[in-house]
């Protein structure tokens, strides 16, 4: 098992706490969740995204996850993750009919620009297999600030069923590495990129100021 320093291991433990808490809570009364995190101003700051994709990205979770409830009520589970308007689809549906549906009803959302399907036709996974999958999600963002050559704030990380799904804005040399890192993770089966890949050039013109970890740098 790799090990995890100290300093990496409060942030992995606490990150684990929140995920497990919303898991359990979504568990009982949410089923169709929606993806995403409460950010600060600093993540704001340096998300490669612009403002207007941000408030986009929020609204097509929101309408998404409120449609999808009214459609299936506690007889699915989909998490919906959208990233500078390119939808996941992740989760659990009791059949194909349903998950043609599923897709319709994301399909009709303003400023959805594609879905990436990745819906599973089978029983929604128990508590403590959720709860494995916030671990690893939790390990992988921790490895990611770890790394010298990456802009943790770049990357959207969703795991289901060990599977775990990165998005971002990111160069292809970001994207390979963030993919080695990830693949490196205890309880990481398979990793699925779905990436928007910029140039190297382009990197530079949009975020100028960040260093690598995550944080604000300076010029």
């Amino acid at each position: 098992m790799t090990a995890i320093n100290g300093t990496a291991w409060r942030r992995v433990a606490g990150s684990v706490l929140v995920a497990t808490a919303l898991t359990a809570g979504l568990s009982a009364c949410a089923p169709l969740v929606v993806g995403g995190a409460v950010g600060t101003g600093m993540l704001v700051a340096t998300d490669r995204r612009t403002s207007g994709a941000q408030l986009e990205d929020q609204g097509i979770e929101m309408r998404a996850g409120t449609r999808l409830r009214e459609a299936f009520g506690s007889s699915a589970r989909v998490v919906v993750t959208s990233y500078n308007r390119r939808v996941l689809l992740t989760g659990e549906v009791p059949s194909e009919t349903d998950r043609a549906q599923a897709l319709r009803i994301v399909s009709t959302v303003d400023n959805v620009a594609e879905i990436v399907d990745e819906l599973a036709v089978m029983a929604s996974p128990s508590l403590t297999a959720r709860s494995s999958d916030a671990l690893v999600t939790a390990r992988v963002k921790a490895a990611m600030v770890d790394a010298r050559d990456l802009f943790a704030n770049a990357f959207k990380v969703t795991t289901e069923r060990g599977t775990v799904y990165l998005m971002g804005r990111v160069t292809q040399r970001e994207a390979d590495r963030a993919t080695e890192v990830t693949r490196s993770i205890p309880g990481v089966q398979r990793v699925v990129r779905v990436f928007e890949i910029i140039s190297e050039e382009e990197l530079a013109r949009i975020q100028p100021r960040q260093a690598p970890g995550g944080t604000a740098g300076s010029q």
